[in-house]
């Protein structure tokens, strides 16, 4: 393939290049992934108003959230298991997002440890999912408070896991893993080999430092606390003093909890579509909620997500800023740390046209109003 053009390109990289299962763990949803496709057709059809002859020789992606100064209101989503699709690749995306000046936020459920990537210099976002052994959840928040981490992530829809077909077909081990290894010797070289140790970094405490990640779906299934509520919340705020934001809101009401129970923003999201088959994408649901919290809290927004066209569609519906996911993994999976802050790039140029062409030229210019 040629340079690669838009995240699509990188999708096709990063199917070449990542083992059938793991390729199939980061590109599904769950059940028939209706939301799935949802998240991405919906957000593409919304139509922007094409504005002319307004001065848009300057244009300013700017934008302030949290107390800090960002390149654009765009970050790098937390995607679990990131550090297999590349070398230590949670580090590397944490270096890319740096040195683009947009946050990184490390999942729970990364192959580096919040540890390892605040070593190498640059302090993620935390994202933090709820276990029974609350000891351990609150030890989890101590530990992104000693590395350095300023914002906490809790992602709340996650109760009960989804149904992953893709990743129950995929699932294989003996000499079928062996042969899915042995067609993609690149990975086995750069990955397998090279970037030993292979470990849930965060979870190593818990899981400890050899557990097979074979076993990962049945850790979470087994772990995972269906019992969570929004007392549970009302903790977390009494455990982080720093910005704490709520992942997974679909609904305006759900909204409005979070904003009473002490979250200083939230995040509109499906889980890209890999928890419950069949509800809002992201873009359906974030007009509601919006206008539910009238500007009480920020708005973050991810799903379906593959452009910057697409990130100027969620500040025009209601978000103040825009989280990346698959569009970043893939890149990572493409091309490694250089991948991720070239997708960046991309995202930014074409953030620079679409505003123009719709007449905005501050972010916070871009509103109902830029929609046709």
């Amino acid at each position: 393939m040629t340079r690669p053009a838009n995240v699509t390109d990188y999708r096709a990289l990063a199917k070449a290049r990542l083992p059938h299962f793991l390729f199939e763990y980061v590109d599904g949803g769950s059940y028939d992934e209706v939301t799935l496709r949802r998240n991405v057709e919906d957000l593409q059809a919304i139509a922007l108003r094409q504005r002319v002859l307004r001065d848009v020789s300057t244009v300013d992606l700017g934008t302030s959230l949290f107390g800090q100064q960002w390149a654009m209101p765009v970050g790098l989503g937390p995607v679990g298991l990131a550090g297999l699709y590349a070398r230590r690749g949670e580090v590397q995306a944490a270096r890319a997002a740096a040195a683009a000046n947009v946050p990184f936020a490390l999942s729970t459920v990364s192959a580096c440890s919040v540890r390892e990537v605040a070593a190498a210099g640059h302090a993620p976002w935390f994202q933090l999912y709820f276990v029974k052994d609350r000891e351990f959840v609150a030890q989890m928040i101590e530990t992104a408070k000693a590395a350095g981490c300023t914002t906490l992530i809790l992602t709340v829809d996650l109760a009960v896991p989804g149904s992953r077909y893709r990743d129950y077909r995929a699932a294989s081990g003996g000499l079928r893993r062996t042969l899915d290894l042995l067609t993609r010797p690149q990975w086995l070289w750069d990955v397998g080999l090279k970037g030993r140790p292979h470990s849930l970094g965060n979870l190593e405490p818990i899981v400890g430092r050899h557990a097979p990640l074979s076993d990962f779906q049945a850790w979470i299934h087994a772990n995972f606390d269906p019992s969570v509520s929004w007392k549970d919340v009302e903790w977390v705020r009494k455990q982080w003093s720093g910005p704490l934001v709520i992942k997974g809101i679909l609904d305006p009401e759900d909204a409005a909890k979070a904003a009473a129970s002490g979250a200083d923003a939230i995040v509109v999201s499906n889980h890209g579509g890999r928890q419950l088959d069949g509800v809002l994408s992201s873009a359906r649901a974030l007009p509601a909620i919006a206008q539910a919290l009238g500007g009480k809290v920020p708005i973050l927004a991810d799903g379906g997500v593959r452009s910057g066209l697409d990130v100027v569609r969620m500040l025009a519906l209601g978000a103040d800023f825009v989280l990346l996911g698959r569009a970043w993994a893939y890149a990572l999976a493409g091309a490694g740390g250089a991948g991720v802050a070239h997708v960046l790039r991309l995202i930014e140029a074409e953030m620079r046209v679409a505003m123009a062409l719709t007449g905005c030229t501050r972010i916070d210019e871009v509103d109902g109003s830029t929609l046709a």
